[in-house]
């Protein structure tokens, strides 16, 4: 029995012209200009075997007829149905674990050792003296994801002779969280309003949907979180509950689970009781029913993503009672059907005058162990809250006994937005490799989250997403790397942002040397770039009000003090930085005693951190020998200058890449150069007041004053 692959293009798939609008991501399969490389790939290729029937792999098909099409020019390829007669020809085999022939599963045993649920292998063999490569893994969405790394393969130009990948994710639940609302509006989004189109769901399909899934599956992410976490209760309410399913439906083919952001108070907003109180037995019975109710609309529904008692969302706390009583609460209900809690970290209060960066530890630590084993307590990568760089959170090895989840987010809130180039695998790989010392050397954030350091067994990471309706997905080309990256991580958070960076480079624009070389020097300097003229050593959250867009560090007027970003520089006459040694805060207590010591000591704290840990004066000498006040303008104007850089870098790339990209990410360039400088100068200007010093030699004066930039506004900034 043949059956032809469908040729479904969802995204269409067209050599490199003209116009390209970004649409397609990483996706792009272009066509191979190269004839002896396309001529090679196709003498492997001349037939397509596939051993299973079902959904997800008849995905794998489609995406292997998308991409052979594109690639290869291969508009008519064929595949066996639930055979292994083979032609007397080279091919391509897609096979579970279980269906393979008894010789094969010999041959393989050893490689599935290696392997989880979710790995493949990818492996040339020799069968009836016919070169076959196989696809296979212990389920069907193993080998989707087998099919991708295969199709990566191609994209990226590499060998098919003596293949031998073998390939798991170490990271159990690698999810995106959408901070959509209902209304389609996104909380700190910056790419048009939300994909999900509520109002006509759940008949209206929108073609994104599946194209979205696809790009997701391609990088192992396997699992989305709907709605934001400062959530409404409606979606829980079975109107909204068949939309949810209609998308789980859509996503269940590529090994895509949906989540939802539970709202703490829905007892009483939907469900007609008079608390939410989570010792309550009528609040106990409400969300086991509810759960239920949930299970029956989406039976592999994954469970809630919940943000309590931060920021005026409700929570167990305004009942009297504590994280522990919430989380295990909403545990017990989803643990019958397989579901899980992840419980937000994310907590502040504007009664603790102490150190906002303090307070998530303090309420969490001493509760480790407490919690059920379906929980895992969702922590962001640093103790404030997204910066450009920070030191990361010191709750990462403090819970031997408890799942600690990481949060990154993708989308730039404090980063200049989608207007800047920000390639965040970088700073990702940076707070991942960072040892916590807490089982002593070698203790990294990454063996952290994935488990190993703890032999913890429910694993989990999430990313903020920055996907919107914009037809380039994340309103601007060069962010798509930053999903891209996220994925990778999420599978492997051992990977390097430099590899990450060159092989999204080369499925997204060339293979050519010059191209790829250019962009990867873009990418890895960029983040180093915007740290430099935004926060640097160790400066935060000194953004604008509300919307977060442009400097404020002058902005000392909002109701709640660890709102304002004086709050955070401290500067005056004597000095700028936030001192959390001994001395001040204390928050250097709250890291291993290793860590602890290297940031309070003067001597050990590394420079990028300075001011996060320590309040000094304007004429502290700095590793270089210039000033503290000499070495912050020097490197506001590094940032500048590096910016000067990327523009100049891409310029270099005019007519080697399509036009339509070229022209759009050159003029983002340009207005992240303008921004820089707005930093640069607005920065400088406000914190020379303090240090009554002039600027040093190299860096440029601004040409406006302090007072007109603290007198720019923007009302209608996007993802406000």
């Amino acid at each position: 029995m043949f059956r032809k692959i469908s040729l479904i293009l969802l995204m269409l798939t067209f050599a490199i012209s003209e116009a390209d609008n970004g649409y397609n991501l990483w996706l792009q399969y272009v066509q191979i200009e190269d004839v002896n490389v396309r001529q090679a790939y196709i003498e492997k290729l001349n037939q397509i075997v596939y051993l299973n029937d079902n959904e997800t792999i008849n995905v794998a098909l489609d995406e292997l007829n998308i991409g052979l099409s594109g690639m290869l020019g291969l508009s008519d390829v064929s595949a066996l149905v639930n055979s292994e007669k083979i032609n007397n020809e080279s091919g391509l085999m897609l096979a579970t674990y279980s269906t393979l022939s008894d010789g094969l599963k010999r041959e393989f045993k050893s490689d599935f050792n290696k392997i989880n649920e979710e790995g493949f292998i990818i492996k040339s063999v020799i069968i009836n003296n016919v070169s076959q490569i196989i696809i296979t893994g212990k389920t069907e969405v193993a080998v989707l994801y087998g099919t991708f790394r295969f199709l990566k393969l191609l994209q990226s130009h590499q060998s098919l002779n003596n293949l031998n990948i073998i390939d798991a994710p170490k990271i159990q639940k690698r999810v995106l969280n959408h901070w959509d609302n209902l209304d389609r509006t996104v909380e700190r989004g910056y790419s048009g309003f939300s994909i999900w189109d509520w109002h006509r769901l759940p008949d209206y399909l929108d073609f994104r949907y599946t194209d979205y899934a696809r790009a997701n599956a391609s990088v192992g992410i396997n699992g989305t979180v709907l709605n934001n976490v400062n959530a409404n209760a409606n979606i829980l309410t079975p109107q909204y509950l068949e939309k949810v399913a209609a998308l789980a439906k859509v996503f269940r083919p590529y090994g895509i689970k949906v989540y939802l952001t539970a709202r703490f108070s829905a007892p009483m907003e939907i469900g007609g009781l008079k608390t939410s109180d989570p010792l309550d037995e009528d609040v106990i019975s409400w969300w086991k029913q509810k759960v239920k109710e949930v299970y029956q609309f989406i039976p592999d529904f994954g469970g809630f993503l919940v943000k309590a008692n931060s920021e005026g969302q409700p929570g167990p706390q305004n009942y009297g009672r504590n994280h522990v009583d919430g989380a295990n609460m909403l545990a017990e209900a989803l643990n019958p059907f397989g579901g899980i809690v992840m419980w937000r970290a994310f907590v502040y209060s504007e009664h603790d005058t102490t150190d906002r960066a303090k307070q998530a530890y303090s309420e969490f630590v001493p509760f480790d162990g407490k919690f059920k084993d379906n929980v895992l307590i969702q922590v962001k990568n640093g103790a404030i809250d997204f910066q450009p760089r920070e030191p990361f959170h010191p709750m990462f090895g403090a819970m031997p006994k408890t799942p600690l989840m990481m949060e990154f987010q993708i989308t730039q809130e404090y980063l200049g937005q989608s207007t800047h180039t920000v390639f965040l695998p970088k700073f990702y790989e940076e707070v991942l490799k960072t040892d916590t010392y807490r089982e002593g050397k070698g203790s990294t954030v990454a063996k952290v989250i994935d488990g190993s350091l703890n032999n913890q067994k429910l694993t989990g990471i999430a990313g903020v997403s920055n996907v919107g309706t914009d037809i380039n997905w994340t309103g601007n080309v060069m962010l798509q790397a930053n999903w891209y990256g996220y994925g990778r991580l999420a599978w492997n958070p051992d990977l390097k942002a430099e590899n990450i960076a060159n092989e999204w480079i080369r499925m997204t624009f060339s293979n050519d040397i010059a191209v790829v070389k250019t962009i990867e020097d873009i990418l890895l300097m960029s983040h180093e770039a915007v740290v430099n003229y935004m926060t640097p050593f160790g400066l935060h959250h000194i953004m604008a009000t509300g919307h977060h867009y442009g400097p404020g560090p002058w902005v000392a007027n909002l109701s709640r003090p660890e709102w304002n970003p004086v709050y955070y520089h401290k500067a005056d006459a004597n000095g700028i930085g936030f001192d959390r040694t001994e001395k001040g805060s204390g928050a250097t207590d709250q890291y291993a005693k290793e860590v602890s010591k290297e940031f309070s000591n003067l001597n050990s704290c590394p420079e990028e951190y300075l001011l996060w840990f320590h309040h000094l004066s304007w004429e502290y000498k700095l590793k270089s020998g210039v000033t503290l006040w000499d070495g912050l303008a020097l490197k506001y104007q590094e940032g500048v200058n590096q910016v000067k850089q990327m523009v100049d870098y891409w310029k270099s790339l005019e007519g080697k890449i399509d036009q339509q990209r070229f022209k759009e990410v050159e003029m983002l360039l340009n207005i992240q150069l303008k921004e820089a400088k707005w930093w640069r100068d607005a920065c400088l200007l406000y914190f020379q007041q303090f240090s009554k010093k002039q600027l040093p030699q190299g860096v440029e004066k601004s040409t406006k004053s302090l007072e007109e930039f603290k007198n720019m506004t923007f009302p209608f900034a996007p993802g406000n």
